[in-house]
């Protein structure tokens, strides 16, 4: 479910100190309900991700269009910064968020991981059409007692008026064909690793 840019802005989240010159693109509830200790599971959920093998055939098609059109007009070429920003925001992490755990490699997607913490996760991508971070959450859900579910926020940095046009191009696609898909996929993936704990624990 989509949330309002509030949810995500007005919580006391780290990265808000990582990224001041980025606007918040969408947030999301992501459809994960589970307990206090389970934002590890949802963080090694996530970075296993691979648009490329998903059940849906859109999807699919869509990233392997994206994929192969970045490859020709070289977008996915690594973003050096300007003059006056860093190439990695890990060059922004405060001392003990640099000396921390930096989260789970992200295989199959392009992100690098930034910084973990018991409840928010943050990975990084930086190209030729913008600068954009992942963020992860674990909040309470009012919906259950005692629960709590996953937040995801997009956060992006258009580099030039290629980013701008690229970001307004690609808006449609990833409400009506990449945000389903993942959610389902998520949904899915959540509920099978939850079976396998309680037959674990029967």
């Amino acid at each position: 479910m989509r949330l309002p840019n509030t949810e995500h802005t007005s919580h006391p989240w780290r990265i808000h100190e990582l990224t001041p010159d980025f606007r918040v693109e969408d947030v999301w509830a992501l459809p994960t309900p589970g307990g206090p200790d389970d934002f590890p599971r949802l963080v090694q959920l996530m970075a296993s991700g691979d648009p490329s093998q998903s059940s849906s055939g859109p999807a699919r098609l869509l990233f392997a269009i994206r994929w192969k059109v970045g490859e020709l007009l070289g977008w996915d070429e690594p973003d050096a910064g300007g003059d006056s920003e860093p190439a990695t925001l890990r060059d922004r992490l405060p001392a003990d968020l640099r000396d921390g755990p930096t989260g789970p490699d992200f295989g199959a997607l392009p992100f690098s991981p930034l910084y973990l913490t018991e409840d928010e996760c943050a990975a990084e991508i930086g190209n030729r059409t913008m600068r954009g971070v992942l963020h992860l959450g674990w909040v309470r859900d009012d919906t259950e007692p005692g629960g709590y579910r996953a937040q995801m926020a997009v956060l992006v940095k258009p580099n030039g008026l290629l980013g701008i046009v690229y970001m307004a191009a690609i808006k449609p696609f990833r409400y009506l064909i990449v945000y389903p898909a993942m959610m389902r996929r998520i949904e899915r993936a959540w509920r099978a690793r939850a079976g396998k704990r309680t037959a674990a624990h029967a």
